[in-house]
């Protein structure tokens, strides 16, 4: 009969153990996911360098931004439309990889004649 006590007790204390390491666990594979960005936060970071990068192509001399496209994606910027003459693209280029948050610049824009 006295085993009997003994035997719950070690029972009580290995749930109670159980119990401490599943809480431990939980919490702890919780936390990497709390920390890791929404689509909302990465679309909003994407507009926000697209804007940064559009301003500064429109601040850039000697380049015209009027059928100029900017897309972002993660620093990875893309260029498209078109400009009148290749120096253009150049320094579309240059300019855009120059915004801070831009790790690569992809050039899509295209040379259109004058008057098109």
């Amino acid at each position: 009969m006295k085993a009997f006590p003994a035997i719950k007790m070690i029972g009580g204390a290995l749930i109670v153990l159980a119990s401490i390491n599943a809480y431990a666990q939980a919490s702890d594979a919780a936390a990497p996911a709390a920390s890791a960005p929404t689509a909302k936060q990465v679309k909003q970071a994407n507009r926000a360098l697209s804007r940064k990068v559009r301003a500064t192509l429109s601040k850039t001399k000697g380049l015209s931004v009027a059928n100029i496209t900017v897309r972002a994606r993660g620093g990875d910027v893309t260029l498209a439309g078109s400009v009148p003459e290749q120096a253009q693209i150049d320094i579309a280029t240059q300019a855009a990889q120059g915004v801070a948050g831009v790790t690569s610049v992809k050039n899509a824009l295209t040379i259109r004649a004058q008057g098109q």
